[in-house]
């Protein structure tokens, strides 16, 4: 019985002190003392398993002649399951914490992908540069984004209310009211000129209406180049329900549907080019949208030119609703007006396009924005972040360099839009005290190092689609959660020349950047570059 006892004290001891968060080891980038570390956790799990074996054996035994003792003795069967329960369960949080100290492992990594390349750890920042250059490299302040934002909203509301005022109901597309994303409205703009990015649901004239077809539905035959995609088909109502054959039966004069009014029968039905859909298909046509919106946009505008003293262009005819409003005093601000359709009653909408991304999309396939869960998602963070926490600053940085050297060396596959993929996954996998103002260096450095390891790997999985750790308040579909990831960077897995160019773009920008950040900051200070609208808005 005291060499039983003595054996589970020492099995006890053991898990505890080779717990591998209790004695961290120094110098963990080392791949050499990666695999040294590895080794060592797993030759303990084994003899841990093997004196799990041996007490079983043990407490068998002492199960057998605890039948034959008196009711006392039958107190230490009961002491013994409990400890066995014990170490069972150290064993098994041995076994979780060791895969979860791989991850961390990998992700505290910093990948060297080539000799003479730089990683975000070499990177010397002067922390009181830093710390200037965060309270100048917004441009705008926050009043006067709450301005620009505060005009948009205004002026978006009058043009589509214009729109809405020329089309027929009972023919053409409704519109409805519009939903702000992107960096203006998250509060983390810092590119001139000012941005805002508007989405604008509209929907089928009755008795018409939308289904969808998702690429990850159980029945979707979408090819696996359109992951992240959907197709709309525009169906009229009773066409879909089996139940009534009033939708495709001639019922005659005197027969009435009792499900549907004379009314409902009568209205006039629209041929799919009517209805913006692709040729000979039912499918709802991205290029036949665009033509619709900007036409009308283009109308709308002119019913109401009058009221206002700027000047309004399309900068682009490829992307739809991409204006530009030019004030006398020569402030530009870009509104990006983007027809989208909702996915039922969620806050996912298919989009023609995304303002920041050139990969084209041909018909019928839409891309599928969760943009707006994007923004309540870090409204859900700012809540629960420290005071003045970091998290934007390091999303404007490190914008704010890859917009310089773009300008520098031209443009390449990485995004904006990437960089916020990388930040919100740092903040669904750290703890949020991490993230106080004092930590903006080496916080800046993490998005930086997971961003070059996704680059080398060739992986950026989109934040919120399959990802279990996304928290419930957000409300994603269930459909979206239980996906399968997708892969953001896929299209530099088949394009080596233009993978060669984005990771020498980033090599760059990494070597620049303290430079950069050194040689704005004067001008910065000096207010040179901090610019105000207009007081006319």
């Amino acid at each position: 019985m005291q060499g039983a006892i003595a054996r589970v004290c020492v099995v006890v001891a053991a898990a505890i002190l080779n717990h591998p968060l209790l004695f961290p080891q120094e110098n963990t980038t080392l791949p050499e003392q990666d695999e040294e570390l590895m080794a060592r956790m797993r030759e303990h799990e084994e003899r841990l398993e093997m004196e799990q074996a041996k007490l079983e054996k043990e407490l068998s035994q002492l199960d057998s002649k605890q039948e034959e003792t008196s009711s006392n003795e039958g107190y230490s069967w009961y002491f013994w399951n409990t400890l066995f329960f014990m170490i069972f369960f150290t064993i098994e949080m041995f076994k979780v914490n060791l895969a979860d100290a791989e991850i961390r492992l990998a992700e505290e990594e910093d990948v060297i992908s080539e000799s003479g390349s730089i990683t975000p750890r070499m990177m010397v920042l002067d922390k009181n540069i830093l710390r200037n250059f965060c309270d100048k490299c917004t441009y705008t302040s926050a009043h006067e984004n709450w301005r620009v934002r505060e005009f948009v909203e205004g002026f978006a509301d009058d043009l589509l209310e214009s729109l809405r005022s020329m089309c027929d109901r009972e023919a053409d597309m409704e519109v409805s009211d519009f939903v702000g994303i992107g960096s203006m409205f998250e509060s983390w703009a810092v590119c001139k000129p000012l941005m805002c990015d508007l989405i604008v649901p509209f929907s089928p004239p009755d008795p018409h209406s939308f289904q969808y077809h998702l690429w990850c539905s159980p029945s979707s035959d979408l090819p696996p180049n359109m992951q992240g995609c959907g197709k709309i088909k525009v169906t009229k109502f009773g066409e879909s329900e089996e139940s009534c054959l009033c939708g495709s039966a001639n019922l005659g004069e005197d027969m009435l549907c009792l499900l549907h009014s004379r009314n409902d029968r009568v209205k006039v039905s629209h041929s799919p080019d009517e209805l913006l859909c692709s040729r000979n298909t039912h499918f709802l046509a991205k290029d036949q949208v665009m033509r619709w919106f900007q036409i009308s946009v283009t109308k709308a505008w002119g019913r109401i030119s009058h009221k206002y003293n700027f000047e309004v262009t399309f900068r682009s005819l490829d992307a739809t609703g991409a204006l530009k409003i030019r004030f006398c005093s020569g402030k530009v601000i870009v509104l990006n007006i983007i027809p989208a359709v909702q996915l039922e009653d969620t806050d996912a909408y298919f989009v023609s396009h995304f303002p920041s991304d050139s990969d084209y999309c041909p018909d019928p396939y839409w891309h599928l924005s969760l943009a707006v869960y994007e923004r309540n998602l870090l409204k859900y963070f700012a809540k629960r972040l420290p005071q003045n926490s970091c998290h934007l600053q390091c999303l404007q940085i490190i914008t704010f360099l890859h917009r310089k050297q773009s300008g520098l060396t031209g443009k390449s596959a990485l995004r904006s839009y990437h960089i916020k993929t990388a930040l919100l996954h740092l903040l669904l996998s750290r703890r949020t005290i991490v993230w106080s103002a004092e930590n903006l260096e080496q916080r800046l450095q993490d998005v930086l190092s997971f961003l070059q390891r996704s680059l080398h790997e060739k992986r950026l999985h989109h934040a919120l689609i399959g990802n279990s750790k996304v928290p419930e308040e957000i409300q994603i579909p269930q459909i979206i959660c239980k996906a399968e990831p997708i892969n953001l960077f896929r299209s530099l897995v088949l394009q080596r020349k233009l993978y060669a160019a984005t990771v020498g773009h980033f090599q760059e920008m990494l070597r620049n950047a303290p430079a950069l950040i050194h040689e704005y900051t004067p001008h910065l200070l000096n207010g040179s570059l901090h610019h105000s609208l207009d007081e006319s808005l």
